[in-house]
Formats: structure tokens, C-alpha cells, sequence
């Protein structure tokens, strides 16, 4: 299994510039090319896993609308109701469910409900940590995360 270059907390690094990185999106709608030139240029960029970063991005954006669905699918609230912040969360993690076999499912829920935590709403790591757990489990069952017990 690949490691993340710089060890697990370049990888971290990683994902909560991701988050910021799709905050941004969701609110100005930049393409990944342009919002990977912009993060290039700050330092915290330089000590994360940025090959994770430049993957991911894109695989998040591009695949927007079928990680919504799931949100929408497996949330007991309507889409409308959870926050930029909590959507950009959920899409990265759901990302990685789906598109990352290198990274175990519990890796991913357990990183998502700790910037759920440092960057969500109050308690808003509950709703993350159901949702992706439940996710997991379908996905799991539907084959799609065999690898990734």
C-alpha cells in the first residue's frame, strides 16, 4: 500500500487544505487547475502531501453531483440544509470511500470527523461520522470498498 510522502501528517495536511480548497470552489466555483495554482503558493502547501492534493481535487469536483447524491441519499436533512464547511468534508471523505482504495475506511472516517471537529459546526462530527459510516457499510456491501477492510 502506498504511504503518503512526508507520513500520515502530510496527508493531513493535505486534506484540511482540501477543505479549504473546496470551500473555495463551492463558493467562488474556481476550476481545480486555479485553485491548485493558488494553494501552490502558500507554505503549508509545500509540507502536505500535494500529489494527494492535485488527485483528489479534481476527483472531488468532477464528481460532485454523485457525491451529493449520496449525501442527499443517506442524510435525514435535505442537502440544502448542511453548510459549505460540512459539504466540503463529506465530499472528500465520500471521495475517498469511492475513489481511494489506498486509504482503509476507517482512516478516512476517522480524519473526516476530526476536521468535522476543528472546522464544522457544533456536533456536526456526529452527522459526518453516521453518514460515513453508513456509506461505508453500503459501499462495503456493494463491493465497491472490498479492498479497504
Amino acid at each position: 500500500m502506498p504511504r503518503a510522502r512526508g507520513g500520515p501528517r502530510s496527508r493531513q495536511r493535505a486534506r484540511e487544505l482540501l477543505i479549504k480548497a473546496l470551500y473555495q470552489w463551492q463558493l467562488a466555483g474556481h476550476s481545480a487547475a486555479e485553485i491548485v495554482e493558488q494553494f501552490a503558493a502558500d507554505e503549508r502547501f509545500e509540507r502536505s502531501d500535494r500529489e494527494y492534493f492535485e488527485a483528489l481535487l479534481p476527483t472531488v469536483i468532477d464528481n460532485a453531483a454523485t457525491l451529493d447524491e449520496t449525501i442527499a441519499r443517506q442524510a435525514a436533512r435535505g442537502l440544502d440544509q448542511l453548510d459549505a464547511v460540512g459539504r466540503a468534508i463529506l465530499l472528500l471523505a465520500l471521495a475517498e470511500l469511492k475513489y481511494r482504495g489506498d486509504v482503509p475506511t476507517k482512516v478516512v472516517i476517522n480524519e473526516a470527523v476530526e476536521l468535522a471537529k476543528r472546522y464544522g459546526a457544533a456536533e456536526s462530527y456526529k452527522f459526518v461520522n453516521a453518514l460515513l459510516d453508513r456509506t461505508a457499510r453500503e459501499l462495503q456491501r456493494d463491493g465497491v470498498a472490498e479492498a479497504k477492510a
